[in-house]
């Protein structure tokens, strides 16, 4: 767990993309996806809010920031709206299943845009066959202890039960998907109420008591955090309408997602500045739920954590098969079924040395993760220029965007060096 933070700190036919021709139609079944489904899939993205709040968002405050919590939450949130405006921008004009793919082509061209797609898809393959490690053995045990004994069975099983929502279709998928959203909102908003109502936020938790410099990594990798929140866009071609209707059901979807997501942050982690040890927790959100509430309460936290984490997996699975249909034209059913069976194979391997097979390869993913996005965030501005907009509002979301995925590229390597 810890080392994983340390890591990771229907219609539209009238569409056409900027250099010609008709986009892809959309993905699965003809109706369109409403707009509480995609909402579904964009709060479980982020994060999600419920493991952010309770575990990843106090962990890194407590690193030197704690004295400043509420305000390296806020700077987190601000920082994070440079690679959201650029994917806003972007998705103005595109509304595809190539998602980030689709954005790049349309910047700088095919070439490019393969290259992006491929170091997008290796990164996030990787992390639906590694992430079912950090549940099983650094998650769970924590929560459970008496779930070692069923360690071995967890990690087959797990991959199996979430390549079957995927392949059982896409409304199974999305309801999974937007329960889980829904539930784990839910409890990120008890927990932050509770977090509220039973530890006093000084005002200096808001203020610049920390050191400016564990201020500024604090704010910085929290931010790093929210970047699963460009998956959603990977459905752009599966909303109904033309593609303003389309960008206005991404818009509202996305934002209202983030925001509600950075509230439940701010809310859970800032009062913690007057009370270091709970923030210093295992699980900081189950020892706020544990002293405040009960034992009962605290489970509850941490399974909703673990399961949290899950949602982001099956979100993943979700842009990728959306991914690999936009780039091979590929049957979108085939592709659910390779990506699954991928998941299943790797489970019993996982099962020779979780912990080693988890390090070798979270490092080389959130390399390629980070690389991927300063690639859609750097040619941004030609995009803009490509359409005739202005180019210096265009240049400095990129040099902000690119600035937090060098931050990202720089904290995976340093991190991995430390490691080794």
């Amino acid at each position: 767990m810890t080392e994983f933070l340390a890591r990771m700190t229907g219609g539209g036919a009238d569409r056409t993309r900027p250099e010609g021709g008709a986009l892809s139609p959309p993905l699965g079944p003809a109706r369109p996806l409403g707009q509480w489904a995609l909402a579904g899939v964009a709060v479980a993205s982020f994060g999600g809010p419920l493991a952010l709040a309770a575990l990843n968002a106090p962990l890194i405050a407590a690193g030197g920031a704690i004295s400043s919590a509420g305000l390296s939450m806020v700077l987190a949130a601000a920082a994070f709206g440079f690679p959201l405006a650029i994917w806003f921008g972007y998705a103005r004009h595109i509304s595809s299943s190539g998602g980030l793919y689709a954005f790049t082509e349309a910047a700088a061209g095919r070439r490019v845009a393969l290259v992006q797609a491929c170091v997008w898809a290796f990164s996030y393959l990787l992390y639906v066959v590694y992430t079912t490690a950090q549940i099983v053995y650094d998650l769970l045990p924590v929560v459970l202890p008496g779930e070692r004994r069923y360690q071995t069975v967890l990690e087959v099983a797990i991959p199996v039960v979430l390549a079957g929502v995927m392949i059982s279709g896409r409304r199974v998928a999305l309801l999974v998907i937007g329960l889980i959203a829904v539930g784990q909102l839910a409890l990120a908003a008890a927990l932050s109420g509770v977090t509220l109502a039973n530890v006093s936020t000084p005002a200096s938790s808001f203020g610049t008591s920390a050191p400016a410099g564990s201020l500024a990594i604090a704010g910085g990798q929290t931010a790093l955090l929210y970047i699963c929140g460009s998956l959603p866009f990977f459905l752009g071609g599966e909303l109904g309408g033309n593609v303003r209707q389309q960008f206005r059901t991404m818009r509202r979807g996305v934002l209202g997602a983030y925001l509600a997501t950075a509230v439940v942050i701010i809310a859970a982690v800032a009062p913690l500045a007057a009370d270091p040890a709970l923030a210093g927790s295992v699980i900081p959100g189950m020892a706020v739920a544990e002293r405040f509430v009960g034992h009962d309460f605290a489970v509850t936290v941490g399974i909703g954590v673990a399961v949290s984490t899950a949602a982001v997996i099956l979100i993943e699975y979700l842009a990728l098969s959306r991914l690999a249909v936009a780039v091979t034209k590929w049957p979108l059913r085939r592709v659910l079924i390779g990506i699954g069976v991928i998941m299943v194979a790797v489970g019993p391997v996982l099962l020779i040395n979780p912990d080693q097979i988890y390090d070798d390869l979270v490092t080389p993913s959130l390399f390629a993760l980070w690389l991927s996005q300063l690639i859609t965030f750097a040619v941004y501005p030609r995009f803009i220029a490509r359409r005739g907009g202005r180019v210096g509002p265009a240049v400095a979301l990129a040099a902000g965007a690119s600035a937090l995925a060098v931050y990202g590229l720089w904290t995976t390597i340093a991190t991995a060096s430390i490691s080794f």
